[in-house]
């Protein structure tokens, strides 16, 4: 018999990390294509679709456990076409089935597992099958497709047809009261754990994207809960388990209610958008806990997450080898987890015990809850003392408590860094690397880090120069030197929010011109013109089912539809382009009726609606030159506010500027006496132009 190495399927000749993880599987995987359906209708069978991503636990499990299994590899090989997909090479294909499988069992997740019909129509699925019930699932419906065919064939048929009747959401006529927000507020109040933050018990997620919708309804109505929420949730995550405390960033979920057991899987989205909702807080509060949060995510990503070219990496894997002789034997969290002994060790005693008392770190372990003993004299990192209680209790000063600690870190990382580093997956997605760019620019600015913004800048140069074709599409995603798969909502909705806070930060007219002219794309390729908002692939794209689906709800990921309103909202108030706004208006219209029967399930898009009903501040500095030190000074200040619902523009007094192709409106605004003149503007009303920063002040503390 073959050894497990010496197999191999057809997935030995993929792109994506996940599908070659499982290459030298026993089971027979085609990759999603023709020649997979193909065989399904001509040998009548049906079809199993997996599908996973490379960081993911559960598929680990699974692929180990039951893919890598000969016998039942054997059911599967005789009696169905296996299909695996990367959920993150082709979300158009995940959010179909996951859908459907949603609408079977009440529940999702991965690994999916779905069993199609040869034409593609799911009629069962689920997530994670132990292999003794994936066994039998696999024989009993081998066993009905063999006797009931025809019945299996109607239901999925009827199934299929129920899944795109409730994809085809109808146009609403009726405008979205402005009480959506109040009642969001009632129901995040509802759930929020006033102990620990969050807004579930376990397990919890950290919803980046609901914490800045609580900052925007603090801004609007004033209501100090609001904010409580937020800054409760922040300060809860920066100091529990979720963080890494050594290597920074976050990890992916908390398995209990009090941050401090997680899933140890890191997502560079989660990255992004919690940088993002740590650094809103940091505007608000000017509190220095907030900042440093945000400057360890981006420390993190530029170390671990950067590639060569310039773009970002997806993910990094929960799991790793305790021990690097035997690679293959990994654990979760191993990479990131200490016993006492190993902290003593590297410190020394007393370094080590003062240490253990700031992060709780005991000598049987810290992790009382652990039902797969996983953890057994393992310690987590989480922040049990404060420096102040730390400093007193060991009879120092809160200077030498902190340097003692510092130095104590970095010991410890040299040594996690000599251990065997989780899985990495390297695909670099555009919707994903949107996000990050645009974190990057508006940190960089809000952080007076100069390399933050230089590493956003690079990053959107690379995704530009390699996932954009000459026609102005996106390419979804780059890997092993190949850009391809065509790209979706996201790629254009998420890539145009990076663009057009890069330009804000850096004032470079290309990242503003990139961004109007994706954006044309976009409403060509994916607006429904019929009953508004965007379908999530483009219109010559395959289509998984009958019906173009359209998603609208915001899970860890904010939609394409939120984002995508979002920003033609931004290009209608920059340029004045009233089809930018049309188009974002008919796609709010257009979830009307749902976004009011369950608001917080829209938390994004209700970021957007919030945009669109408020006042914007227009903002737009006139120089000689970019270069300017005083612009400088001034877009400075201007970071230093929670701002919204701005746009920052910048124009020089050359009446030849390329600025004035996208932004005519701005022409009559022109130096004052010489000096550089910043005009602030609502709703292209303005106030008189002001030279000095404290006027500039003055204007933008005004409500």
């Amino acid at each position: 018999m073959a050894h497990a190495e010496e197999i191999t399927n057809r997935l030995i000749h993929e792109k994506s990390p996940y599908l070659l993880q499982h290459a030298h599987n026993p089971v027979d995987w085609y990759p999603w294509g023709d020649e997979a359906f193909l065989k399904a209708k001509k040998e009548g069978k049906p079809i199993l679709l997996s599908i996973g991503y490379s960081t993911c636990h559960w598929c680990h499990v699974m692929e180990k456990e039951s893919y890598s299994n000969p016998e039942i590899a054997k059911i599967i090989n005789r009696s169905f076409v296996a299909i695996k997909v990367d959920r993150e090479e082709r979300p158009d294909i995940d959010s179909v089935y996951m859908n459907a499988v949603q609408a079977m069992t009440s529940s999702g997740g991965w690994p999916l597992n779905v069993f199609l019909t040869p034409d593609k129509k799911p009629f069962y699925g689920g997530t994670y099958f132990p292999p003794d019930y994936l066994k039998r699932l696999l024989l009993s419906i081998a066993d009905s497709w063999k006797n009931k065919r025809s019945e299996i064939a109607q239901s999925a048929g009827q199934f299929t047809d129920e899944l795109n009747n409730l994809a085809a959401i109808s146009k609403a006529q009726e405008v979205i009261p402005e009480t959506v927000f109040d009642s969001a507020f009632e129901r995040l109040s509802a759930g929020y754990d006033s102990s620990y933050g969050g807004f579930s018990f376990a397990p919890k997620f950290p919803a980046p994207h609901t914490l800045s919708l609580l900052l925007r309804y603090y801004y609007k109505t004033g209501n100090k809960k609001a904010l409580e929420m937020v800054e409760n949730t922040l300060i809860h995550m920066a100091d529990g388990g979720i963080h890494d405390h050594l290597g920074g960033g976050f990890h992916r979920y908390s398995t209990d209610r009090e941050w401090f057991l997680p899933h140890f899987e890191k997502m560079l989205y989660d990255q992004a958008m919690l940088a993002r909702a740590y650094l809103e807080a940091y505007q608000i509060t000017e509190k220095e806990k907030y900042a440093q949060a945000a400057r360890d995510i981006f420390d993190y990503v530029l170390r671990d997450m950067t590639s060569p070219q310039g773009g970002f990496y997806s993910a990094e894997d929960a799991d790793s080898a305790p021990d690097s002789k035997y690679p293959e034997n990994k654990k979760e969290g191993a990479y990131y987890v200490w016993t006492k002994t190993e902290i003593i060790n590297v410190l020394g005693k007393e370094a080590g015990e003062l240490f253990s008392y700031r992060y709780g770190i005991k000598d049987g372990g810290n992790v009382a809850n652990d039902p797969r003993n996983e953890f057994k004299q393992k310690n987590v990192l989480s922040i049990s003392h404060t420096i102040e209680e730390t400093a007193k209790h060991f009879n120092k000063s809160l200077k030498d408590a902190g340097i003692s600690l510092s130095a104590s870190k970095q010991k410890l990382i040299l040594v996690r860094e000599k251990r065997s580093r989780p899985h990495q997956d390297d695909n670099v997605l555009t919707d994903w690397n949107g996000l990050i760019i645009s974190s990057l620019a508006s940190g960089g600015k809000i952080l007076h880090e100069a390399r933050y913004l230089d590493a956003s800048k690079k990053a959107a140069g690379f995704v530009l120069n390699t996932l954009k074709t000459k026609d102005v599409r996106l390419l979804h995603r780059f890997r092993d030197n190949s850009a391809d798969i065509q790209g979706f909502l996201d790629d254009y909705a998420f890539l145009i929010e990076g663009l057009l806070d890069l330009y804000e930060a850096t004032f470079e007219v290309i990242y503003f011109n990139e961004a109007v002219n994706l954006a044309g794309k976009m409403m060509r390729s994916f607006e429904d013109k019929t009953t508004g908002g965007f379908f999530f692939s483009a219109a010559d794209a395959e289509t998984i089912l009958e019906s173009r689906a359209k998603e609208y709800y915001d899970g860890a990921l904010p939609s394409g539809n939120s984002m995508a309103v979002l920003v033609l909202l931004r290009l209608n108030r920059m340029t004045l382009d009233k089809d930018f706004e049309n188009a974002a208006q008919n796609s709010l219209k257009s979830i009307t009726a749902t976004l009011l029967r369950a608001p917080t399930a829209f938390t994004q898009m209700l970021i957007a609606l919030d945009y669109s009903l408020s006042p914007t501040k227009e903002i737009v500095v006139v120089s000689k030159e970019a270069s300017d030190a005083i612009v400088e000074q001034i877009t400075s200040l201007i970071y230093s506010y929670f701002l919204p619902h701005k746009i920052l523009l910048f124009r020089t007094s050359n009446e030849n500027d390329p600025i004035l192709s996208l932004v005519s409106w701005t022409k009559g605004q022109n130096l004052i006496a010489g000096k550089i003149a910043i005009y602030v503007c609502e709703k292209h009303v303005c106030n008189l132009p002001v030279t000095e920063l404290g006027k500039l002040k003055n204007v933008l503390e005004r409500k």
